[in-house]
């Protein structure tokens, strides 16, 4: 009696277990930044997607890890990706990095990036996307100054700002809210 209990509970668990994981979605890259930023549809999720405005900043110390992308920056190419693949227009999404600490490297020009670390730096196509896609990326002048950076080293388009405190602050002050994740 109690075998066959345990047989009928394993077998309910066994096609519930298969049901639920048919209808997991898939991940998938885009639409905006093709080749970064996976994300799930969730049709549905977000209410009134066309009507949505988004100002968002992401506050970045972490360098990458074992020479591979930059995770916190894969997360703002999620970001974009699944809010414009659920309706967002493009437009409607304002998104600005603030980067300091050991990540401020990665904003350094190729070449200058290559004398220093001896290496390319892999974040520079994602790096370019989120900038060709309209994000701001403000460096912490404090931090690039530790790590003897001057504005001409950085990759165009990147800005210098006082310190990673008056961005944030300033940020704040237009309305953008800071990405806890």
């Amino acid at each position: 009696m109690f075998k066959n209990l345990i047989l009928a509970v394993s077998l309910l668990f066994t096609l519930f277990s298969g049901e639920v994981s048919a209808k997991v979605p898939e991940f998938s890259n885009g639409p905006v930044i093709a080749e970064y930023g996976p994300k799930v549809q969730i049709p549905g999720a977000l209410e009134n997607p066309k009507q949505q405005s988004f100002k968002i900043f992401f506050d970045i110390s972490e360098p990458s890890e074992d020479g591979t992308i930059n995770r916190n920056y894969n997360t703002v190419a999620r970001f974009i990706n699944m809010h414009v693949a659920a309706g967002v227009p493009k437009e409607n999404l304002k998104i600005a990095m603030v980067i300091h600490g050991k990540a401020t490297e990665e904003m350094l020009l190729n070449e200058f990036y290559q004398k220093r670390m001896e290496m390319d730096n892999v974040n520079d196509d994602l790096l370019a996307a989120l900038l060709d896609n309209g994000v701001e990326i403000y460096v912490c002048g404090q931090s690039a100054s530790y790590y003897q950076i001057g504005p001409a080293q950085l990759k165009p388009g990147i800005n210098m700002a006082l310190s990673a405190m008056t961005a944030n602050l300033l940020l704040q002050q237009q309305g953008y809210i800071l990405n806890p994740f």
